[in-house]
């Protein structure tokens, strides 16, 4: 056995468990790991401004690939409490992360120390395992568990807080025998896939619901092998966007009050059964309840047994892991289809593709401002299949879920259920982080960009190169839109003046207020300002030129007309529009479908 100090023996653990990548802000309290990591090496630390930053830039790095965990670092007190905004917005999306805070010394807990806080009870809302480790000879354990934690069942991140002198206690460890605590899976049965496809084939316009579960279990292949397999057409949700690419055949488009598609909408109302994997029936994507279950079977699988009929009671369940559940229904799906015992689902498919080239919003409008709708549509065209878009709750992403397309898992990076404003910049590094060399584009309003946008010189110093789209209207977009229904218009704007920005006639952002472009350049990053939309494609290629000479994040701020209003409802039946609709194919050029006239 090896004597050495309890941070040494975390250092090599997180190597040994993967955990390599750490972002974060060091501190009085948390510098004896900082000394270990120092003097170990292995792990890349990325310096946050910010620990709220650091623990989602951590959250965007575990959201880049199956079974990669962020560590998020900090000090005593403030740094804790600054990461549960951070926490939440992973556990809400089942992201696993790992936050490690220190802590005064166990002889002063309890006596009001400075910056001494209990942040292991604040945590445990929002975690799967917070713990304060009072006993140095506990460390490995604590961090065992926390990994096991992490990664089974449904994911979600863990918080370790380290009291200064268990940190400096020595302790006997051997790294060479320590071995990561067995991940147990839920798998469905053959009894239940055969139960399953009985009920699915049952139906006459069945429709697969592809949730984030099939995306944290490296399944997105699989679904679409069954969707293949059976002819069935198949509904990403948000956290599943990706899972099956937006120009298959066989994808029939977002479903929701807000973030969907209208032909997704009109082919779930006419379904009559629906399979939902790894998802969670969030309200954004099922409405009202009635009218969503109205007339439909519905079989849930999930990994989280807490899941099941936590929304509504389905017709039939299963307890599986997403991946080996697909496992087990492929099986049987393969063995009737050579058995000639499927049944045809090409009429049904096929409605859905119509409805797909048909019921589609209109974006090319050409108006100065600009409305979003065209910024999606050139973004759609400017950028490359590959791209992974990152981007939280707004306007901006409600539009941007509604008119981008998104080709591949891991490839829509989204904070869905928290959507905490100031996650994308800080988000975004951390995606970097996870994919470098491949294009990365976050997108904002104004007021998300502006929540954390301090660290942009995180990605100018550590050379972490993407473009943000900033679509600014100078106004809180979200909620002044749904203060319509009270009739204000009420401490949502955040227009002014401002004394630094000459007046300019050829310009139409007068009163926009914050001068972003001198922000972002102030903080060593490159920016653009585009006011008309016919500049947009010259605006993104310059971006990818600065992007790639200068390696570092390259905003690029369009400004809107300050009042649009993008559809949403409160039914899936009850849609409001805005705004025209596509009536031919030059209104929708970047659509997935050429228009059906």
């Amino acid at each position: 056995m090896t004597r050495m100090r309890a941070v040494d023996a975390i250092v090599q653990i997180l190597i040994r468990e993967g955990a390599t990548e750490a972002f974060g802000l060091p501190g009085a309290a948390i510098n004896p790991l900082y000394s270990a990591m120092r003097a170990h090496g292995g792990i890349r630390h990325t310096l946050a401004r910010h620990v709220e930053g650091a623990s989602h830039m951590a959250d965007g790095y575990s959201r880049t690939g199956d079974g990669r965990i962020g560590v998020c670092l900090g000090t005593s007190g403030p740094a804790g409490t600054d990461m549960i905004t951070g926490l939440y917005a992973a556990i809400a999306d089942s992201i696993p992360m790992l936050c490690i805070t220190g802590q005064a010394p166990v002889a002063k807990l309890d006596k009001e120390d400075f910056q001494a806080v209990d942040i292991a009870s604040i945590a445990k809302p929002v975690t799967k395992f917070a713990k304060t480790v009072l006993e140095a000879g506990q460390i490995p354990g604590a961090f065992q568990t926390a990994f096991q934690v992490m990664r089974q069942g449904r994911p979600g991140p863990v918080l370790i807080d380290l009291p200064f002198d268990v940190q400096m206690t020595e302790i006997e460890f051997d790294i060479d025998t320590y071995e990561p605590l067995p991940i147990a899976k839920p798998a469905a049965t053959r009894a239940q896939a055969e139960k399953v496809l009985d009920l699915l084939t049952a139906a006459e316009h069945p429709l697969i619901i592809s949730g984030g579960g099939v995306i944290n279990a490296g399944a997105s292949e699989r679904l679409v092998e069954l969707a293949e397999l059976l002819g069935v057409p198949v509904v990403p949700t948000l956290m599943g966007w990706g899972s099956i690419a937006d120009d298959h055949p066989l994808a029939a488009g977002m479903v929701g009050i807000q973030t969907s598609q209208r032909y997704g909408n009109a082919s779930f109302l006419e379904s009559d059964f629906v399979l939902g994997v790894g998802n969670r029936w969030a309200n954004r994507h099922t409405g009202g309840l009635d009218l969503y279950r109205k007339g439909r079977t519905f079989v849930h699988v999930d990994i989280e047994p807490t899941q099941i009929g936590r929304v509504f009671a389905p017709d039939y369940s299963v307890v599986s892991d997403a991946g080996l559940f697909l496992d087990a229904i492929l099986e049987v799906a393969r063995e009737r289809r050579a058995a000639g015992s499927l049944p045809s689902y090409l009429g049904w498919a096929e409605d859905c593709r119509i409805r797909k080239a048909t019921l589609q919003r209109k974006t090319n409008f050409d108006n100065v401002p600009m409305k979003p709708h065209r910024v999606y549509q050139e973004m759609v065209l400017a950028f490359p299949r590959e791209t992974t878009y990152v981007t939280t709750i707004g306007l901006s992403q409600i539009a941007g879920a509604q008119l981008l397309h998104v080709y591949g898992p891991r490839r829509w990076i989204n904070a869905g259920q928290a959507g905490p404003l100031g996650w994308t910049g800080p988000a975004a590094l951390g995606v970097v982080r996870g994919k470098p060399g491949e294009p990365v584009v976050a997108l904002s309003g104004d007021y998300d960009f502006q929540f954390m946008i301090e660290e942009l010189a995180v990605g100018a110093q550590h050379k972490l190169p993407y473009i943000h789209v900033v679509v600014n209207n100078s106004y809180l977009g979200l909620i002044r839109q749904s203060q319509r229904g009270f009739e204000m218009d009420f401490e949502v704007s955040l227009a002014f003046d401002n004394i630094n920005t000459p007046y300019d006639t050829d310009s139409v952002a007068h009163g926009y207020g914050v001068d972003h472009v001198k922000v972002a350049e102030g903080l060593g990053c490159k920016a653009l300002r585009v006011e008309r939309p016919e500049d947009l494609p010259a605006a993104f290629a310059e971006a990818e030129r600065l992007k790639d000479e200068f390696q570092v994040p390259v905003v690029v701020e369009v400004i809107l007309e300050r009042v649009t209003n993008i559809a949403m409802g409160t039914e899936l039946d009850n849609m409001v529009e805005f705004e025209d609709l596509a009536e031919k194919g030059e209104d929708a050029p970047a659509a997935v479908y050429a228009l059906v006239d």
